[in-house]
């Protein structure tokens, strides 16, 4: 009973068909009672009798007479000359060959009429006879075809509207979830999936639950309704739910959030009602929405933005499917989406998604693992290192890790080699990460010296100051939107105290703070370091409540359509003194640094500017090894390295340890504090 309602539910209250049989017939009334006049003689026609026709003709204004014998009808075409004798109108009304309709009695004596005409020079035109039905089959067919071809383009546009299914434009409310029969048809299982121990052993539980419900219920428990994975791009959410079905041997649904919208109103509800309706009667099976955020954004409390949109219809008819009003014994949903904060509550609560699994980015240990995994239809010599390449790429995804290995495979074959080594990864990782190089980009010698000295600061004050990340390659050739970079290797950071902001803030200062001492003016070249220095500073300040006016105080606000800042005037002045003071604090910081060091600073430029690429030994050389150097070898591994060879490898493990230009390092003073305070890991000269 129940699912005959579902039925009824999902049938179209409105019938397309209707929509083409109404246009048929408005075309079939347009043809076929079209007269002939316009059609066949571009103008208008009138009737007229057969003594009119014979004064006419004798007047001269016949230009050609056609004959129908069948039906005893004649048409004169009027001269032009003629038309407004005849018609009292000029060509404009009449258009360019008017004629007029008449009746005779006998072809005999209309011919013998016409004969005599001609001999007179009273009509000089021709006299033609036509078969007035064929002409009608003709013109009938003519109009039919053109029905024809008009409803073929309309059902062609529908269809593609419609989706392009089958079905077309009367599939639209229905469900477009791509179904696997048995969900180890995808071929995927946990084996499939590297890394993220935590998440498997939640999704776990969800595959048992499929297995064997029967033990859970005979205890008096419920199966969870739904499970909402939730974290960055490229960690493999949509990969760990597809496993969840290879493991459990279920059928599997499989849509994107943006499937339910369409540009007819009602069509997201009626699909959503068509896929819990499909899913019953496959149950036990999983229903996998990715990027739910596209349906189930938070809906607006503000009437005058739209609060009964097409969206909005879609999310309400989700929520109802998944409330547990009707049997969904044996149905578990799964959604993904890396925006969790833009979801409505309701979706959220207990009853809906059960359960909240985050997908984090992976540490070293599941890095090595993921590697692994896309190593497999590589082929590698043996100087690959897996350990050294998990170690150069913290903060990557395993999205990112598998774009490493295809474009390192994609190098090799560049360069036409039979495997593909170390250095194929490395270069690989310094390309994704920083670019490609730009090797013909002309610089002026004072550029390329200015240059250098702030790469050369970024470098000095990272050497010598304790929380700053550890130094791994400097260089001044151009790489993407930058003109040099320094790339350290960062730690990866729970939490992060002040102290290491602060030298991170003036680690980013060094390379403005070398421009000013040593060449006497400063240059657009630190933007970049300006912007993350300033972002970080706020986020300390306004986020973290590292104040001196404004301790233990913080103002993140976390609600969409927020119009008003979470403070007041007043408060935005201090933050923004604050602001000011600490980064001046750290430049003037940077700046005595550099003069204590001022020797070896410059050593470090011309040698720059000599090798346009120099490394951590190359820094220790020069400066000898750093206060810190114990805790530093423990991160990198590779500092004491000092053969060629190894210089060549940490060249490379150089340009892949700016992975972590855009990853938090994992403040939990909220999402805006732990994007101010990142680790930086390239200061590049922009």
């Amino acid at each position: 009973m129940e699912e005959n309602k579902d039925n009824r539910q999902n049938t179209p209250k409105f019938n397309m068909n209707w929509i083409y049989v109404s246009i048929i017939i408005m075309l079939a009334v347009l043809f076929f009672t079209n007269t002939g006049g316009d059609s066949a003689g571009g103008g208008i026609s009138r009737k007229d009798n057969y003594y009119n026709f014979k004064e006419w003709v004798m007047k001269g204004a016949a230009k050609e007479v056609v004959i129908n014998s069948e039906e005893n009808v004649l048409y004169m075409y009027v001269n032009p000359e003629s038309i407004h004798d005849v018609f009292e109108s000029d060509v404009k009304q009449t258009g360019t060959n008017p004629f007029l309709e008449v009746e005779f009695g006998s072809v005999e004596n209309l011919e013998s009429f016409l004969d005599k005409a001609q001999q007179d020079g009273k009509f000089n035109g021709h006299v033609t006879f036509e078969n007035e039905k064929s002409g009608d089959m003709v013109n009938m067919f003519f109009n039919i075809f053109s029905i024809l071809f008009f409803v073929f383009i309309m059902i062609f546009f529908f269809r593609r509207m419609g989706g392009g299914g089958s079905g077309g434009v009367f599939s639209v409310g229905k469900s477009k979830a791509k179904m696997y029969e048995k969900g180890n048809d995808l071929g995927i299982t946990f084996r499939d999936v590297a890394g993220q121990v935590g998440a498997k052993e939640e999704v776990q539980e969800i595959v048992d639950f499929l297995k064997n419900p029967k033990k859970y219920t005979d205890l008096g428990g419920k199966i969870p309704k739904g499970a909402l994975l939730v974290g960055p791009p490229g960690t493999g959410k949509t990969l760990l739910a597809k496993a969840v079905a290879g493991e459990a041997g279920v059928p599997f649904f499989s849509m994107s959030g943006s499937d339910f919208v369409e540009m007819f109103v009602g069509v997201g509800a009626s699909r959503v009602r068509d896929l819990f309706r499909q899913a019953k009667e496959k149950a036990p099976c999983i229903i996998f929405i990715d990027e739910i955020d596209a349906v189930g954004r938070a809906r607006s409390k503000n009437p005058s933005m739209g609060g009964n949109d097409e969206r909005e219809n879609t999310l309400n008819a989700l929520l109802t499917e998944m409330d547990g009003f009707g049997t969904n014994s044996g149905v578990i949903i799964m959604a993904a989406t890396n925006r969790a904060d833009m979801l409505d509550s309701a979706l959220l609560r207990a009853g809906r998604f059960d359960r909240q699994i985050h997908v984090d980015l992976p540490d070293l240990n599941e890095r090595k693992e993921i590697f692994i995994v896309h190593l497999k239809p590589i082929k590698v010599d043996n100087s690959v290192d897996i350990d050294l390449l998990a170690r150069q790429t913290p903060g990557f995804s395993g999205a990112d890790i598998a774009n490493v290995c295809n474009e390192a495979a994609l190098i090799a074959a560049r360069r036409k080699a039979k495997t593909v080594c170390r250095q194929d990864f490395l270069d690989a990782v310094d390309r994704i990460i920083g670019g490609l190089e730009k090797k013909t980009k002309v610089m002026t010698a004072h550029e390329k010296r200015t240059i250098a000295l702030h790469e050369a600061g970024h470098a000095t004050i990272s050497w010598f100051c304790e929380h700053a990340n550890p130094l791994v390659k400097v260089s001044i050739v151009p790489r993407g939107k930058a003109l040099g970079a320094a790339w350290y290797l960062p730690e990866e950071r729970q939490i992060t105290t002040k102290e290491e902001m602060l030298d991170e803030m003036c680690s980013l200062m060094g390379g403005r703070a070398a421009e000013e001492l040593f060449t006497g003016h400063i240059s657009t070249g630190a933007m970049n370091d300006l912007e993350r220095a300033t972002k970080s500073a706020y986020g300390m300040i306004a986020y973290a409540g590292m104040g001196e006016m404004l301790p233990n105080i913080c103002y993140y606000n976390n609600q969409e359509y927020q119009f008003q800042r979470p403070y007041s005037e007043t408060t935005a002045k201090i933050i923004d003194d604050e602001v000011l003071k600490m980064v001046n604090e750290q430049y003037e910081r940077a700046k005595q640094i550099l003069i204590e060091h001022r020797e070896g600073h410059n050593q470090l430029a011309e040698m720059l500017i000599n090798r346009e690429v120099i490394f951590a030994e190359d820094v220790e050389r020069i400066f000898g090894k750093r206060p810190w150097v114990s805790r530093s070898q423990e991160i990198m591994g590779i500092v004491e390295a000092s053969d060629s060879s190894t210089s060549d490898a940490t060249q490379a493990d150089a340009s892949a340890d700016a992975t972590t230009d855009s990853q938090p390092s994992g403040e939990t003073s909220g999402p805006d504090a732990g994007e101010a305070t990142t680790n930086p890991t390239t200061s590049s000269e922009s």
